[in-house]
């Protein structure tokens, strides 16, 4: 069994993004804390929405290659950000749609991200395990990614744009 998601994290992130400005730094750096303190992942990232594309693009990440471009509700990121809802899936290959990016994650949790009222992307976490994620995992990872979009400037969409 995996260790829980320690809350420990939401500290560190807005520790570590303190007085810093720049958004790619603030995702890149995100990704590399949860890659590093979360146990059981084999992928950190985030998909950031491209509106005239109307699609979810590739950001800042931790791990192996990952797919550039996710249809807006299609897949797991996908689905969550277009339902603006979380979504904990215990097993990738059971759901409808899915797109295997690495064949070696077995389990995911995406967690849309909102800055300002404006959806701006997803925050997406792979596990090479099957139910890696649990309701304690969910409610930290969402207290997590609140800190987080306190330091993101949703002007970023525009150099995707």
């Amino acid at each position: 069994m995996s260790e829980p998601i320690n809350q420990i994290i939401v500290e560190q992130i807005d520790a570590l993004l303190f007085n810093e400005t720049n958004t790619i730094t603030n995702l890149s750096n995100a990704s590399a804390l949860l890659k590093s303190e979360v146990t059981d992942i084999n992928w950190a990232g985030f998909y950031l929405y491209n509106e005239h594309q109307d699609e979810l693009v590739l950001g800042p990440f931790q791990g192996n290659v990952a797919c550039m471009h996710i249809k807006n509700g299609t897949g797991v990121c996908g689905t969550s950000f277009k339902e603006d809802q979380i979504l904990r899936v215990k097993n990738v290959h059971e759901f409808p749609g899915h797109i295997a990016c690495d064949s070696a994650s077995n389990s995911e949790i995406v967690l849309p991200l909102t800055v300002n009222g404006q959806k701006i992307g997803v925050l997406d976490i792979d596990s090479p395990t099957i139910n890696r994620f649990d309701a304690e995992d969910e409610a930290v990872l969402a207290n997590f990614r609140d800190a987080l979009v306190k330091h993101i400037d949703s002007s970023i969409l525009s150099a995707l744009n």
